[in-house]
């Protein structure tokens, strides 16, 4: 019974590392984000900063990737750049690879 005990915690274990480093990824990822739509909206450094925390909040209103792909798209249109969703999404994608490097690299 032991070893079934050991081994159930094992699995809780790498479940609840798993669930952390996934959390961790997408808050870097929403941050990268904010700062690849920040500098095409030519905000100013300050601007950005709070821009990007504001991404990594918007990811907080529903579960999914859509609530941030909605905030960035307004705000990119609202601001007048020429860009469609798909580009977002896309943008998306690259900043989840870059994230996932920059977290391995760290560990």
């Amino acid at each position: 019974m032991t070893s079934f005990n050991d081994r159930e915690r094992g699995e809780e274990s790498k479940y609840a590392f798993d669930e952390e480093n996934a959390f961790k990824i997408a808050a870097r990822r929403n941050r990268l984000l904010g700062k690849w739509a920040a500098d095409m909206m030519h905000l100013t450094p300050e601007e950005s900063e709070a821009y990007q925390k504001a991404v990594v909040q918007a990811d907080f209103e529903e579960s999914g990737d859509e609530d941030v792909i909605r905030k960035v798209l307004g705000d990119l249109t609202q601001a007048g750049c020429e860009i469609d969703e798909a580009a977002v999404r896309a943008a998306l994608e690259e900043r989840h690879v870059e994230a996932r490097r920059q977290l391995m690299a760290e560990s």
